[in-house]
């Protein structure tokens, strides 16, 4: 079991991690290196050998194997980011890269999102490495860069280029997962998740006639993308029910005693679970959002082009229905492309794997009702499936009462409490003893 030691260390790390300060702001504008040193360092202590890996210079990646107990079993990949999104100062209580301890509470800029996540996994094998432990199956810890835009420089280089350091990893845990859901009736849920929406990231371009903004002209860019960007943001996307979200709403309506189908009485199931709707709702449909128009140089000339941006998920098994639905709402005026695309994931609910990863849970937590759900947005779980390696998203956290987790990503004052990751560090290293 992680010991004082490491329930001490998780902190410790976690704070340090966010005093590095990793921000990417997207188009290569981040260095992930004094942080991949640090963990680094910390994994050599522990008599790791550690490995740094580049595709652009700063923008740094650390992986190291860690010998399990069973030369049969496949190897576990264990995965977390080094990298975290912009913060502003102004808008926080305390600065973002301060890592403060304060009352109980680590603050700063990936504290969730999710340097308290590398943190765990550091913690956990230094213990081992302190107790003599070796895990059943090797397992294998890599931290990355660039999961905050395009894994290009971080989980997507390593897939591509260094996939012999993964070698008999068949399944995966990484962000997003066995954390703590409190109903508001005294249940608590733990989300695992087992699925991600496939990531379509999308350029449109509209092209018409340039001219004078005096003078009548049906052929105006900025008229037919407004147009298009209209249609899309209006559209309702249609039902479609995966199998791992079949199987949360069928695990939730057994849970609150509701008798619905879930293929055919979505809604009403829905409206019975109260705040445990919130780990389906966002998972129900694909989506397009616009986010960014750009068109335009002066108020009396029209531009000959115009372009969009919008964010497009779409979920597994739904990507040629995505894309001709872009054809119809786009029309024949603007054309549209893939700024960013990744794929959609489904993990079994049914393995082995995920058995385990409830009985850790449980284990710390008698209460917990553990229940698979799929994420809205997407993880560094995507490019590692391109090595055969199934995910799942598995952080463990225990959160009070009226602690909103999904406001901590990306958001102002994002923090996690000291119990939180102390809880954390015993679930993960029981579960990674006995995966």
């Amino acid at each position: 079991m992680a010991d004082a030691q490491a329930r001490e260390e998780v902190v410790t790390f976690t704070s340090d991690l966010i005093r590095i300060d990793t921000t990417n702001r997207g188009g290569g504008d981040c260095r992930e290196r004094p942080a991949a040193e640090y963990a680094a360092a910390r994994l050599a202590e522990a008599g790791l050998e550690p490995v740094l890996l580049e595709r652009t210079p700063g923008r740094t990646n650390v992986v190291a194997r860690v010998p399990g107990s069973g030369p049969s079993a496949h190897a576990l990949l264990v995965h977390g980011h080094l990298d975290v999104v912009p913060a502003q100062p102004a808008e926080w209580s305390v600065h973002p890269f301060s890592g403060e301890v304060r009352d109980g509470v680590v603050w700063g800029r990936g504290a969730v999102d999710m340097k308290n996540m590398d943190a765990m996994i550091l913690a956990v094998v230094r213990a081992w490495a302190r107790q003599g432990v070796r895990p059943r199956r090797d397992v294998v810890v890599a931290f990355t860069a660039d999961e905050e835009a395009s894994a290009e420089d971080g989980s997507g280089f390593l897939a591509d280029r260094h996939a012999a350091l993964f070698e008999g990893c068949t399944e995966g845990i990484g962000e997003s997962g066995a954390f703590t859901v409190h109903d508001g009736t005294g249940r608590q849920l733990y989300p695992v998740a087992a699925g991600e929406r496939g990531t379509a990231w999308l350029r449109l371009t509209a092209r018409g006639r340039a001219g004078h903004g005096s003078k009548v002209n049906p052929d105006n860019a900025v008229t037919r993308l407004a147009a298009a960007v209209a249609r899309i943001g209006a559209h309702e996307w249609p039902l479609r029910l995966t199998p791992t979200v079949r199987a949360a709403l069928t695990e939730l309506a057994a849970l609150y005693g509701v008798d619905a189908d879930p293929d055919r009485e979505t809604g009403k199931l829905l409206d019975k679970l109260g705040p445990a709707a919130q780990l389906v709702e966002h998972t129900l449909r694909n989506s397009a959002n616009p986010t960014v128009l750009e068109a335009g140089y002066k108020v009396n000339v029209i531009p000959g082009e115009a372009v969009a941006l919008v964010d497009g998920r779409y979920l597994p098994g739904t990507e040629e229905e995505f894309r001709a639905t872009l054809d119809r709402l786009t029309g024949p005026d603007v054309t549209w492309e893939y700024h960013h695309r990744e794929v959609a994931l489904q993990a079994p609910v049914d393995a082995p794997v995920f058995a385990r990863m409830r009985e850790a849970i449980e284990a710390f937590a008698p209460e917990a009702h553990v229940v698979p759900y799929c994420m809205s947005g997407g993880t560094d779980a995507k490019q590692f499936a391109r090595l055969g390696i199934t995910g799942y998203g598995f952080a463990p956290l225990k959160l009070p009462e009226g602690y909103d987790y999904a406001a901590m990503f990306h958001g102002v004052d994002e923090r996690v409490p000291v119990e939180a990751l102390h809880f954390g560090v015993r679930v993960l290293d029981r579960f990674l003893r006995t995966a």
